[in-house]
């Protein structure tokens, strides 16, 4: 296996808003050659900032979405034994049907460590998974190789991938898991921040529009009783949303008026309410 230290330092990416103790946290992690596990709310930036690194480093992305119904095998590859039964019946493939290494497919652990690049591997909402999922998981990747049973083959990684693991912390991890990895926890930007990441989505946008929709934005997020709160992806829409309507003003925002709501909230309760309180004139 080829380690591949290098000096290369992340330090953002063209569209995310990088704070310094971030930043930090993950040099430090491939420096390390750890895992960095991030968690914070949806709508956070925790996969984005996977994409970012990918983007700054110059280095391919690889996404494996957890699922709550996967198994670890999966991840790493997958034995198609449909296809090889159906090339045998029926005889209409290049394939030779007794090489079962032509039917063996790389899952996503699996294709960043045969790729010839160093890659970022991102594994998102690692918290569907089950604990065994998890501990294997990192025993892989602290080996950095894992076995094809079925032909007796060892994979092993060419380069150590970038490793980022996301959580919604919707149940707890296990602590060897948690114990195997460096930690960040992504804040929900405050409104300092929300209008730095504003300005870079949308860099000729009136600070009239800005400030309103920011302001109502932190004023839908603060209601009583949402079951899931607008996130800085929804707020990123809403503005698309308003900029494409030709008859919107932004006087409107400042009086209360705020259209599109079906774009931030996304729960029909939530949206029911927050339509009810806007037609009041309650969030002015």
């Amino acid at each position: 296996m080829t380690t591949n230290h290098t000096d290369t330092q992340f330090s953002g990416a063209s569209r995310y808003v990088l704070d310094e103790e971030l930043a930090k946290i993950v040099n430090i992690s491939m420096a390390l050659e750890m895992p960095l596990l991030l968690k914070g709310e949806p709508g956070t930036g925790k996969t984005m900032l996977a994409h970012a690194i990918a983007e700054n480093l110059n280095m391919p992305l690889i996404v494996l979405n957890v699922k709550s119904s996967m198994k670890l095998i999966e991840a790493l590859y997958q034995y198609d034994t449909l296809t090889r039964l159906n090339d045998s019946r029926f005889g209409d493939s290049n394939r030779d049907v007794s090489n079962i290494e032509d039917y063996i497919k790389m899952g996503k652990i699996g294709q960043a460590f045969t790729v010839d690049r160093k890659t970022v591997l991102l594994i998102d909402e690692i918290d569907k998974a089950d604990t065994d999922f998890q501990d294997d998981m990192l025993d892989v990747l602290d080996q950095m190789e894992f076995d094809i049973i079925e032909i007796d083959k060892t994979i092993k990684a060419k380069h150590r991938p970038v490793f980022i693991i996301t959580s919604n912390a919707k149940k707890d991890l296990s602590d060897p898991f948690l114990g195997r990895c460096n930690f960040h926890h992504i804040a929900f930007p405050d409104p300092k921040m929300m209008r730095k990441i504003i300005g870079v989505h949308f860099p000729r946008i009136s600070t009239q529009v800005s400030e309103n929709a920011i302001s109502a934005f932190y004023r839908l997020r603060e209601l009583d009783g949402v079951e899931k709160r607008p996130a800085t992806r929804e707020l990123i829409n809403w503005i698309r949303a308003l900029n494409s309507d030709p008859d919107f003003t932004p006087k409107q925002l400042a009086k209360g008026e705020l259209p599109f709501l079906g774009v931030l909230f996304k729960k029909s309760r939530d949206y029911e309410m927050a339509k009810n309180l806007v037609a009041r004139r309650r969030l002015i």
